[in-house]
């Protein structure tokens, strides 16, 4: 059974939890990754993982330590594209999945609002997430969890 991966710094609450009752009730193994210490619900399937502060070191423990067909759960696009590369699966929190075919668009456009952003254009942040985004998100996690149970 694959693992589920967490960029956990940056996820939502309420998405950690939508992955805790899928954890439970299909018996995979959940991994928070962070450079903070997190609070987890008594399951042998659901764990943390605190790494050392630092720009991308929970990216990079994630990179070192996903597997094929593995799922991680992130908003960094950058971390969506290696995690790709080594032919696991990157699911957005919003309930977007990355691709091959869409990675490649994604990282033109965060350097595309980078470059905006250092030029001093105030580009905004993201949209609260919807209930329709969290409904996505679980949508999309049942069925990877799914494919992964054949």
């Amino acid at each position: 059974m694959p693992i589920i991966w967490v960029d956990a710094d940056a996820c939502p609450a309420v998405i950690k939890e939508v992955l805790f009752r899928a954890a439970d009730r299909t018996q995979t193994e959940c991994v928070l990754v962070a450079n903070q210490s997190l609070r987890t619900p008594p399951s042998r399937f659901i764990r943390s993982l605190q790494v050392e502060k630092g720009f991308d070191v929970a990216d990079n423990e994630i990179v070192k330590r996903v597997e094929k067909g593995d799922l991680v759960i992130t908003a960094d696009i950058p971390l969506a594209s290696e995690v790709i590369e080594k032919s696991a699966v990157a699911l957005n929190p919003r309930g977007e999945l990355y691709t091959p075919e869409n990675i490649r668009q994604r990282l033109n456009m965060r350097d595309f609002m980078d470059t905006l952003r250092s030029s001093g254009i105030q580009t905004g942040g993201p949209a609260t997430m919807s209930q329709q985004e969290r409904q996505k998100f679980a949508n999309e996690l049942d069925k990877f969890l799914q494919r992964a149970k054949r």
